[in-house]
């Protein structure tokens, strides 16, 4: 064979060898962030867990960081941008802040899902071009609304002599469709729309809760029996611990949250019931398996995801909450 044939052999072979390791080096070389609005939340804990668990069984990196405002989002994406990272999972802090992030993002070619929260464009709808996996807030807060009416018959209450506490965030639209769908099934149930009473948080933590809950509370004092629901289950517990503060028992307190976290864990864990009745558990180890997988594979493998990914849940309450939180992985 000539020499120059045999030359030009291995160099082909040589390039597509260099070829080959290059591609593996760039999936090597994946990283992407993992940016939540409330990463002390055991909700989010778990998420950024359960994204890093994935990225080490597939080979990328995961960068978990929080944003707690616009200002931290945009210096969170700045810090993925300087250590290389091609994309970020977001669980924003205000859904408004889509354009601004997404501005950003594409200065720095990064790819973008939302996870949880989803960004809404000026008039308020969903930001085209964002993939996003979240709960359905509306039939989740149905779920919430069929556990509280199926509670309230178990207890032979008459539903005139209950008081409904709606914990409320409705700037955050998510939130504000959790809450209208526990709503509307207890109206299509029967129970009072005079009864049920709002109480306004600041923010989506228990404290908050127990703030906005504990005037509501004084102020009604004709009710013995209360029912609470809200966007989340820290901010139910919220509204627990100002009804045992204000004086009730766990016979006469109903609260259903949405989440299946530590919080809820660790109530159901108490010697002796609370008024935390239960919780819809939804997976947040899937939303952060999947969402950061979802993005490997767009940067790696050009597949983009859908455009809106929609999750249930399941009701959890103290006889049940160990076998659903095996179940479902959390």
């Amino acid at each position: 064979m000539p020499i120059t044939t045999t030359l030009s052999r291995l160099a082909l072979g040589g390039a597509l060898a260099l070829a080959t390791l290059g591609g593996a080096q760039a999936q090597d070389d994946v990283r992407i962030g993992f940016i939540v609005k409330k990463p002390e939340q055991a909700w989010f804990i778990n998420e950024q867990r359960a994204a890093t668990e994935v990225g080490e069984e597939l080979g990328f990196r995961v960068v978990r960081l929080g944003g707690e405002d616009g200002q931290e989002v945009l210096s969170a994406i700045d810090n993925l941008y300087s250590q290389g990272a091609q994309g970020f999972v977001i669980c924003p802090p205000d859904v408004r802040l889509g354009p601004a992030v997404m501005n950003r993002a594409n200065q720095y070619g990064m790819k973008v899902i939302t996870v949880d929260d989803q960004f809404v464009d000026s008039n308020g709808e969903p930001l085209a071009g964002v993939p996003h996996l979240g709960m359905s807030g509306y039939k989740i807060g149905r779920q919430v609304g069929e556990a509280l009416a199926a509670e309230i018959e178990a207890r032979g209450w008459d539903p005139q002599q209950v008081a409904a506490l709606r914990i409320t965030n409705n700037e955050l639209p998510t939130a504000r469709e959790r809450t209208d769908g526990a709503s509307d099934v207890l109206l299509e149930w029967g129970f009072p729309e005079a009864n049920i009473f709002d109480a306004p948080q600041q923010s989506t933590d228990t404290n908050s809760a127990f703030s906005a809950a504990s005037p509501v509370l004084s102020q009604r004092s004709e009710f013995e029996h209360w029912i609470i629901y809200a966007l989340n289950e820290e901010s139910v517990l919220g509204g627990v611990r100002a009804t045992e503060q204000y004086g009730l028992g766990a016979a006469d307190v109903i609260g259903v949250g949405i989440n299946g976290s530590g919080a809820a864990f660790a109530e159901f864990s108490r010697s002796n019931p609370t008024g935390f009745h239960g919780t819809v558990a939804v997976s947040s180890t899937q939303h952060g398996r999947q969402t950061a997988e979802n993005l490997y594979r767009w940067i790696t493998e050009d597949v983009e995801p859908p455009a809106n990914t929609e999750t249930t849940g399941t009701l959890m309450t103290r006889d049940n909450w160990q076998d659903v939180r095996a179940e479902l992985g959390l």
